[in-house]
């Protein structure tokens, strides 16, 4: 019968806990450390001042949580500015006209 078994996500096994590249990790890794050496630094803080030395990890966190039908925030938000930075006039050129070429 020739039945295949295809697995419904098959990205997902590549990526680290299936979510996370190693790029993603890097981003909220750095973050997480600006957060943690600013909290350090400064102590003593009022609640405004705690917003800002939270914010490096607040940021790098929203910006690799998983979205529905992308990968993560940053990737989403990389194809939005694609989209809006790329050319929106495409020129067809498929195999039923003719190039004008002899």
């Amino acid at each position: 019968m020739n039945n295949y078994l295809i697995p419904a996500n098959t990205k997902q096994s590549k990526l680290i806990l299936g979510f996370f590249t190693p790029v993603d990790l890097t981003i909220f890794g750095i973050g997480c450390a600006t957060t943690l050496i600013m909290l350090f630094l400064f102590q003593g803080m009022t609640f405004q001042m705690a917003l800002i030395v939270l914010l490096p990890a607040l940021i790098s966190g929203f910006l690799v949580i998983p979205v529905p039908n992308y990968h993560n925030v940053l990737q989403l938000l990389m194809n939005i500015f694609t989209f809006i930075m790329n050319r929106k006039r495409y020129y067809w050129k498929g195999w039923c006209i003719k190039d004008g070429e002899k």
